[in-house]
């Protein structure tokens, strides 16, 4: 992967901290993550809040699983969801964090460098690993180097650090496959798919790559040096839960973050944060949501996971701009 992809993580944080400090939602843990904090346009702001809503929504759906629950966040760059979530009482029994290895030793500095987050992660166990290296352990907490195209590496270093198969584990994947070749990719979820028998995947990134929106958003992306290698593979909503049934895993749900926004997440917050700003982008901002999706991957070898994925609302129309 190049330095441009590796990158978008550095981007991510920062509209996510602009989210935060607009009040789309909290974070505390990121402003430790950002060098120079920018606010983002209403637009960037709203897209980053239903990217982060409908996620979190699914991760504290799965951690109300029974079981020594499991998460395995791949290419999770700066992620701070596993701090939220010990903060909260929350956290599930061990979070696996893989990237490449120049990734995680800027992490594993931060977090070093950081009084409050050193003290999260000393409050999980004791602290072994290299952090140089950008290797970290706790009894709750791995992060580990890696590169995601090399799968037998990285099913070897999971299980090293602990990963147990055959617990409840939810596997996070955020802008991080399309990137891959598309070979690579479905060897990723392959592996994954035959490892874990009681699992949900979810899988979020960019789809319609055909249409006048999608190529303008693939020829910005390759001008950053971040080309979306795998979005031709998997232009729809149909290809992406094909790429999880074809691949070791029982069923696929895939859905745009324009219907995730209007169907499941809820009315009081979405009313909540149309106020924060005055916005009138509203066919863009469609346009742009259209061109995402969520697709949630499920093996239920027990049975728990038969209900798993979002909540279902009444529609909820977007409120009129506020002048």
């Amino acid at each position: 992967m190049t330095e441009a992809v590796q990158g978008t993580n550095d981007d991510a944080q920062v509209s996510k901290l602009s989210c935060v400090q607009r009040g789309y939602f909290q974070d505390r843990f990121l402003q430790y993550f950002v060098r120079k904090a920018t606010r983002r346009a209403p637009l960037i702001n709203r897209g980053y809040f239903t990217r982060f809503s409908a996620l979190q929504q699914l991760i504290q759906r799965f951690l109300t699983v029974p079981g020594q629950l499991q998460i395995i966040s791949l290419g999770a760059g700066y992620d701070t969801t596993w701090f939220r979530l010990m903060e909260q009482g929350s956290a599930p029994a061990h979070c696996f964090e893989v990237d490449f290895p120049e990734v995680t030793q800027r992490k594993a500095a931060i977090i070093g460098a950081q009084p409050e987050l050193k003290r999260v992660l000393e409050s999980s166990g004791s602290i072994s690993g290299h952090s140089g290296k950008g290797h970290l352990h706790t009894a709750r907490y791995s992060l580990l180097p890696g590169d995601l195209r090399d799968v037998q590496q990285v099913q070897a270093a999971l299980l090293e650090a602990g990963l147990q198969p055959g617990q409840p584990t939810l596997v996070l994947a955020e802008c991080v496959l399309v990137y891959m070749q598309p070979a690579e990719s479905a060897a990723l979820v392959r592996q994954l798919g035959s490892l874990l028998t009681t699992a949900a995947c979810l899988v979020y990134e960019q789809i319609r790559p055909d249409d006048a929106f999608g190529k303008q958003m693939l020829l910005n992306l390759e001008r950053r040096g971040c080309p979306l290698l795998g979005l031709h593979a998997t232009p729809s909503l149909q290809a992406h839960e094909q790429r999880l049934t074809a691949n070791g895993w029982s069923r696929a749900t895939a859905t745009d973050l324009d219907t995730v926004y209007r169907h499941h997440i809820d009315p009081a917050e979405k009313r909540r944060i149309e106020r924060l700003e005055i916005f009138d982008e509203f066919e863009e901002w469609h346009l742009i949501q259209e061109h995402y999706c969520i697709t949630i991957g499920i093996n239920d070898a027990t049975g728990i996971l038969a209900d798993y994925g979002f909540a279902q609302f009444s529609t909820s129309q977007v409120n009129p701009p506020i002048m």
